[in-house]
């Protein structure tokens, strides 16, 4: 398949209204709060009715295998030079870097042009500029534009995005198609129709007077920052703020520039307005300095580590007498996300989970199970059947489809994962995996370790690689078990209870229902699947806000309500007021 065309559109020439110009230095007009609206529409209009997006096969002789095979060889043999997108304009700084193959790390795919201070403040008067109208755009025209996009990765930009996101990130293809094509065209779909409900949630009236709620933007621009894991949430995380009427700049991840910046073109394609998505890569501190410190933030969507979160949240709340308005901060964080298991639980099931949920896409899942709790009873069976699977799995390069597993994202992440697996060959005991190798590509085994300290470090530290530790429990230590999983770490992402007994399954939901904010049942602690499992955590996870959901949503718009009185009073006395 060809690549598609990666010309953006044109915008549509504008004329400025007086009322428009006296509105330039603020966001959110005023004074002509219609005037770029557009009459003539009646009646209720309503979304496409959401379906989840199918997960096609990539089987030998299937169209869509040929098609992908096809743009990896011709994506891997091009070099684009990816600029900075403000306001419409691509611009090149002339300071570049490079985005590499993390499986072959000597082959470079992409430069990229890092925005400097002037080129950030350059993104905030874009998004003023493009707020005056595309906050007053009809909800349905918004979502129109996600709509478009949906269709057009569902289609001709399929091959293309989850090529670069195989490339760029070392995912396999079935990896690429669950997050980069499906996830992704279902926030597009579904986001347009959770919109719709909010949008029709409306107070109670009367005959004498009407209340309504008017969901406006924010006022400002909201900071999207976005990881390098999952192609679907650097799509999401600018978008959905977007869908609700607001304007962004959206920092994407250094490690996945490749496929951040065909999203970007792809969101051109569908009609996306110039300036209501700024795409602005560079260093990470300096492009939050300045746009934390500035006056109209008024959120950040922000996926990444809790370190980087919790500093920035500082940095919000020591810089609140200088916002226009409190920010809305939401955040998906760090994970150390759990299997525990029962006695009576399936060996065979637990194993297959143990191995999927730890192992694919090298543990760098926010959701990835990272630490396991097995009863004495059991481990024997599923250490061995686990330790079989793991022989079985094939690592290296992507395009290679035979392949279960690529290489982890870059050299930092390679060196951080492999001092785990020091650590865990000095002070515990490796079942199986271990290697760790980076001459040409970042990979590295999948690990089990085993330790029958529940305190140990591999249990209680976030990993971010393919390491999985096993804490083996005397059968008799169910509930114990159970609140040690509940206090060992700091996070509440995911988390899953493998059990064939009722009874252990209640009593596992009740102790664990702060410990995970997705929550699986004989089931792997991964796959959250946009309308089924609305995915987030708290404590140190996050803000739990939900994406994938309406609670998403409500967080990127402000209501105003408005209440008309027919027939208003005209004396200002009140009856008890009569004389007897």
């Amino acid at each position: 398949m060809a690549a598609p065309t990666l010309t953006a559109p044109k915008p549509p020439a504008t004329t400025k209204s007086g009322a428009d110009k006296e509105e330039q230095a603020g966001f959110a007009p005023a004074l002509a709060p219609f005037a770029h609206t557009v009459a003539g529409f009646n009646g209720n209009r309503r979304v496409p009715l959401p379906v989840n997006e199918p997960v096609m096969s990539y089987a030998p002789g299937s169209p869509e295998r040929a098609a992908l095979k096809e743009r990896l060889s011709s994506m891997a043999n091009e070099r684009p030079d990816i600029p900075a997108i403000i306001g419409g304009k691509e611009i090149r700084s002339g300071s570049k870097s490079q985005s590499v193959m993390p499986h072959n790390h000597r082959h470079v795919l992409a430069d990229w042009h890092k925005a400097d201070a002037a080129l950030v403040e350059q993104a905030i008067a874009a998004s003023r500029e493009a707020a005056r109208d595309w906050a007053n755009w009809a909800w349905e025209d918004r979502a129109a534009v996600f709509l478009k996009a949906a269709e057009l990765l569902t289609t001709i930009w399929r091959a293309t995005v989850n090529a670069a996101t195989m490339l760029g990130q070392s995912k396999t293809a079935y990896q690429a198609e669950i997050d980069s094509a499906c996830e992704l065209i279902d926030f597009w779909r579904f986001n347009p129709h959770y919109a719709q409900q909010l949008y029709d949630e409306q107070p109670l009236s009367d005959h004498t007077m009407w209340n309504q709620l008017d969901y406006r933007g924010l006022e400002g621009f909201v900071y999207a920052v976005t990881p390098f894991n999952f192609t679907a949430i650097a799509g999401n995380l600018p978008t959905a703020p977007a869908l609700m009427g607001n304007t962004v700049v959206w920092k994407p991840a250094s490690s996945a520039m490749l496929s951040a910046y065909y999203l970007m073109k792809l969101l051109e394609e569908a009609g996306l307005p110039p300036g209501v998505i700024n795409f602005v890569p560079g260093d990470a501190a300096m492009i939050s300095d300045t746009l934390l410190a500035h006056r109209d933030l008024a959120g950040v969507h922000f996926t990444g580590s809790t370190v980087v979160f919790n500093n920035m949240w500082k940095t919000i709340g020591a810089s609140m007498s200088n916002y226009r308005s409190y920010p809305r901060i939401v955040g998906e964080t760090g994970g150390k996300d759990f299997i525990v298991a029962h006695p009576s639980a399936d060996p065979i099931a637990l194993s297959v989970a143990i191995a999927r949920g730890g192992f694919e896409y090298q543990g760098q899942k926010c959701s990835a199970a990272s630490r396991v709790y097995v009863p004495e009873s059991l481990w024997p069976e599923v250490r061995d059947r686990t330790v079989a699977i793991m022989q079985e799995i094939r690592m290296g390069d992507v395009a290679d489809f035979r392949n279960f597993m690529g290489a982890v994202i870059d050299k930092r992440a390679f060196e951080k994962i492999g001092e785990y697996v020091k650590h865990g060959r000095s002070n515990a005991k490796i079942i199986a995996g271990g290697g760790v190798r980076g001459e040409e590509g970042y990979f590295i085994e999948p690990t089990l370790v085993e330790t029958h300290d529940p305190g140990h470090k591999l249990l209680c530290e976030e990993i971010f690689g393919p390491v999985v530790t096993a804490h083996v429990y005397p059968d008799a230590r169910w509930e114990e078990t159970l609140a040690i999983v509940d206090r060992t770490s700091p996070y509440a992402l995911t988390g899953a209870i493998f059990a064939r007994d009722r009874a252990a399954v209640r009593t596992a939901s009740v102790a664990l229902r702060n410990a995970a904010g997705n929550f699986y049942v004989n089931d792997k602690p991964t796959g959250a699947v946009v309308g089924q499992q609305p995915f987030g955590g708290a404590r140190g996870s996050g803000t739990n806000d939900k994406a994938g959901s309406k609670l998403n949503l409500t967080r990127w718009v402000s209501a105003r309500n408005i209440k008309e009185t027919f027939s208003p009073p005209l004396d200002y006395r009140y009856p008890f007021m009569a004389e007897e």
